[in-house]
């Protein structure tokens, strides 16, 4: 029952340890590092020994895994308090083998790390296994609704669904100092876990053709308080001014914030380039890709709308190579630039020189800065 792996993210996200059991012999009560309390910690030394998870990014990043044989890692925990743990998930310390021991995650463990992914959390998880002699006082707990227990197919059938749905809950005008004639429409992913907005400037029978187009990946620091770290600001407000200038477009303003890695990790993230880290080599230190960001979601929406003709503002190759392979006819690709300072410059380059993005132009003028 697929509802139990959502009942199981709501659990995680509250901080509630879960029992996640792939028979009545074989299971393990699974907490998340991501605000992880010495209530439920205590908790789980109970049930002793406990296992730190980790994505495969992590590990390589903490000098644990040199290969991408397993999607995750198990390493053994010594007696760590809650503070502790999150260091060692999150921080650049390089941990070697012999002070952990360190397995490929399990099935179980794997299905723990993929609902606080999806739940914009930390990618990590205690784990501590449920044995025999400890089998009772958890079904004990799961019959009378102290714990809930879900399995890793229940999980991975809900985190998997490759179809992306997406609902139009509703709409109103929402006059914008770019263009007075905004109309906002929301929009509900299937899931339940996330809405989205679509911003049509002007109306639409009088688009141009093709319709000028933005993916705009939501950055509150960058959109609603100017941050000079990146660009993202500049590239949302002057989206919405060409469209009005070309008599129509439409932005869609996605629930991605960090590229889709959440605000509390991307703020994780700006700690560890204030040491001298990358964009890129950040997001691994926390456990993520380069980029976790997937547009299928920004295509229904298009679809939605009776989009085939676009004229896509970006300069990131994934997102036209996702509108392309979802059937809607990519007509031309305009640049859309950002102001260079110092403190966005070096978040500039990595996009560029590590993602591929299309900035060139734009990094022209970074001599001048340093």
């Amino acid at each position: 029952m697929i509802y139990h792996a959502e009942r199981g993210l709501f659990e995680l996200r509250k901080g509630r340890p879960l029992y996640i059991t792939e028979s009545a012999s074989s299971g393990a009560l699974v907490a998340p590092v991501d605000g992880l309390a010495l209530g439920a910690l205590e908790e789980l030394r109970g049930f002793e020994p406990l296992r730190l998870v980790i994505t495969l990014h992590r590990a390589q990043s903490m000098g644990l895994s040199s290969n991408g044989t397993s999607r995750g890692f198990s390493l053994s925990l010594n007696g760590e308090g809650p503070e502790q743990i999150v260091r060692l998930a999150s921080e650049n310390n390089v941990v070697g083998s012999g002070a952990h021991d360190v397995r490929p995650a399990s099935n179980i463990e794997l299905a723990g790390m993929m609902l606080v992914r999806l739940g914009q959390l930390l990618p990590a998880v205690v784990c501590a296994d449920v044995t025999s002699d400890t089998a009772d006082i958890v079904h004990k707990r799961v019959s009378t609704g102290t714990t809930l227990s879900v399995t890793p197919t229940e999980v991975s059938a809900w985190a998997t669904d490759g179809s992306i749905e997406v609902t139009h809950v509703s709409e109103g005008p929402v006059p914008l100092a770019e263009a007075d004639d905004a109309r906002f429409m929301a929009f509900r992913e299937g899931n339940g876990l996330r809405e989205h907005v679509a911003v049509l400037i002007g109306t639409q029978d009088s688009w141009p053709d093709p319709v000028p187009v933005r993916i705009h990946s939501a950055c509150l620091t960058g959109d609603l308080f100017g941050s000079l770290r990146c660009d993202c600001g500049e590239q949302l407000k002057g989206s919405l001014r060409l469209f009005a200038e070309q008599g129509g477009g439409v932005l869609l303003y996605m629930s991605q914030e960090g590229r889709d890695i959440g605000l509390a990790n991307k703020l994780r993230a700006y700690a560890l380039q204030e040491q001298g880290f990358d964009t890129v080599d950040a997001d691994q230190i926390l456990g993520f890709g380069s980029d976790e960001r997937a547009y299928g979601a920004a295509v229904q929406m298009l679809k939605t709308l009776k989009i085939d003709r676009v004229q896509l503002l970006t300069n990131n190759p994934e997102k036209v190579n996702a509108v392309r392979d979802a059937g809607i006819e990519v007509v031309n690709r305009l640049p859309l630039y950002g102001t260079l300072n110092r403190h966005n410059v070096a978040y500039v380059k990595a996009k560029a020189e590590r993602s591929g993005h299309w900035l060139s132009d734009m990094l022209a003028g970074a001599l001048s800065l340093k």
